[in-house]
């Protein structure tokens, strides 16, 4: 090989240690850059000349040098595939720990004033109190007040659940919002990086840098995969739906049922849409019937990790909401309750809130209902007691709308009637049992529309609680029927759900649910911070392949700094024999 030539095999040296001492200044600089993938200079040997091939050991040959290959991302990609799923399962956790703590803030009621609980404590009080003086007008005034309390404050924690799940229909139309924006921006990313590396020739790390970062945000938003064609080009799978793929982006779309004002997650492509003109623009409307099919989440399926089914903070925001206010009715089911509420957050402690009011009102309401119909029974043609002068029963609880619509008392039922409209209205349940009587024998009257929301007291006892008298024909104090009033209270004969089976009682039930939704929330927590840690340590395993270390780049700089050197020093050796020769010969 000539000397000319050396200088070529030099320059090669200077080149590549040039290159790479750029790619180091590159990493370190971008050390503190979120998404940022450390980047490597992959160097290949020039090709050999060939002298003689007369050798039998082997040919005689001279190198050319260094070429660059390729400046290249470390990544590994089944620590990706864990961390988005991790990562995901721990966004899941952590937005239900949200919701049971703000679910126990309601509960706890910290928001000034008298709780739930002192309201119910002063309505079993109050019954207490009539047991010592039946037709005191200030006891029964009293009870006809801390009713009014009692469901004033019901109302207003229920009304709250209410208003929360209401709030989460910004949390779940802003991660509706950022998925789109995050497939949109991956899809021009996708365009961007394989016209770059088209010509096989660049690599746009950096693009591929965001890309990355982009899944790494879509996966904690719900379950994801992805795949990446020879080309460069990725698509990913939302929940097993293509979100992006070739050159599409599948976007989706919410819809606000007008009953329950609840947004719902569905794909727009798998939805129809009724086209309008409003002012010469057209507007698309989706048809509400097409939307149940077009479901980005299925929510029926049952919480678990075997199934990734708990990965996503938008879905665990779906799940703890539900999709309606949740009453009594709704545990009247046990399979429905399996499948619809009981994995939903606000709609199982609405259920159980609401049954305890609905079993509250409809027990006192009944137990005055009985005493009016013993009355008559052991006083046969006596004053009506306990009932209106029309001869309808005097109820401390009335509906504010009736199940047939029409403004009339539950109460305008007499005993033993077989009106069609008021038996829609009053089904016979006890205990959740078919039967008409109570463990004493005694007829018991709940009324099925006793929700939370259509709850009101008689304003005739409000006005005149003295209506009430609890005093008998025969001038005795109805004791009897205090003390029913007051031992309901201590009946260990309810549950919170289909599957408790640990009777409590109304005294106990309000303290059992705030003490289920808080071991809830333990359980909960104690899987997200070892789903945490799992997340750090998956991270830091790729913080070790992909995150950038300043003390191992300053070693490479000093590295790829000597090789500069040295090949500077071998053109300085080739110049001077080079002159050596020119000046010699001259």
């Amino acid at each position: 090989m000539s000397l000319m030539s050396n200088l070529y095999l030099g320059n090669s040296g200077l080149r590549i240690a040039s290159n790479s001492l750029n790619t180091t200044a590159h990493n370190v600089t971008n050390a503190d850059t979120d998404g940022y993938t450390r980047q490597q200079v992959s160097l290949s040997t020039s090709p050999y000349v060939t002298i003689s091939k007369q050798y039998a050991i082997g040919y005689s040959q001279l190198g050319l040098g260094v070429n660059y290959a390729e400046t290249r991302q470390v990544r590994d990609y089944f620590l990706d595939v864990n961390f988005r799923k991790e990562s995901g399962r721990s966004e899941f956790y952590d937005t239900s720990v949200d919701a049971l703590h703000q679910v126990e803030d309601i509960l706890g009621e910290s928001n000034g004033g008298i709780s739930f609980s002192e309201a119910m404590k002063n309505l079993w009080t109050a019954a207490q109190e009539l047991i010592k003086d039946p037709c005191n007008e200030v006891n029964q005034n009293l009870l006809v007040t801390r009713s009014h309390e009692f469901v004033t404050q019901a109302t207003n924690v229920y009304n709250s659940l209410c208003d929360y799940q209401l709030n989460l229909n910004t949390t779940i139309r802003d991660g509706v919002k950022d998925i789109n924006d995050l497939a949109n921006r991956l899809e021009e990313l996708n365009n961007t990086i394989v016209k770059i590396e088209g010509g096989d020739v660049e690599h746009a790390n950096d693009l591929r840098d965001e890309r990355n970062y982009i899944l790494d945000k879509l996966g904690t938003y719900g379950n994801i995969s992805w795949t990446e064609n020879l080309e460069g080009y990725v698509s990913v799978q939302f929940e097993g739906v293509d979100l992006v793929k070739g050159g599409i982006v599948n976007e989706m779309d919410i819809w606000q049922d007008p009953n329950t004002e609840f947004n719902h997650v569905f794909w727009s492509q798998f939805a129809e849409y009724e086209k309008t003109m409003d002012q010469g623009v057209e507007v698309r409307t989706v048809i509400k019937e097409t939307v149940p099919d077009a479901y980005v989440f299925d929510l029926n399926r049952p919480i678990s990790s075997e199934l990734s089914t708990d990965v996503g903070s938008l879905k665990a925001a779906l799940y703890a909401r539900g999709d309606h206010n949740a009453t009594f009715k709704d545990l009247q089911d046990e399979q429905a309750y399996e499948e619809k509420i009981s994995q939903s957050v606000l709609m199982n402690v609405e259920a159980e809130f609401d049954s305890l009011i609905h079993n509250i009102t409809t027990s006192i309401n009944s137990i005055l209902m009985d005493a009016a119909d013993k009355s008559e029974a052991d006083f046969p043609g006596a004053a009506n007691y306990l009932k209106n002068p029309d001869g309808t029963y005097l109820q401390l609880f009335q509906l504010k709308v009736p199940a047939d619509g029409n403004e009339i008392s539950p109460a305008n039922r007499t005993a033993g009637s077989t009106d069609s409209i008021h038996d829609e209205q009053l089904d016979f349940y006890w205990n959740g049992t078919s039967n008409h009587a109570d463990s004493e024998g005694l007829m018991v009257y709940p009324n099925d529309g006793f929700t939370i929301s259509n709850i009101k007291i008689n304003m005739d006892l409000r006005q005149s609680p003295s209506l009430l008298g609890f005093r008998l024909a025969d001038g005795q104090e109805d004791r009897a029927t205090m003390e029913r009033l007051s031992t309901a209270f201590t009946e260990e004969v309810y549950t919170l759900n289909p599957k408790v089976t640990t009777p409590v009682s109304f005294t106990t039930f309000y303290n059992s649910m705030v003490s289920q939704v808080a071991s809830s929330g333990e359980v909960y927590s104690t899987i997200k911070d070892a789903q945490d840690q799992t997340v750090n340590s998956i991270e830091n395993a790729r913080q070790q392949i992909l995150g950038v270390n300043t003390d191992e780049e300053l070693t490479f700089m000093i590295q790829f700094q000597n090789a500069y050197n040295a090949a500077s020093r071998y053109i300085n050796v080739v110049d001077e024999m080079l002159e050596h020769l020119l000046t010699t010969l001259g």
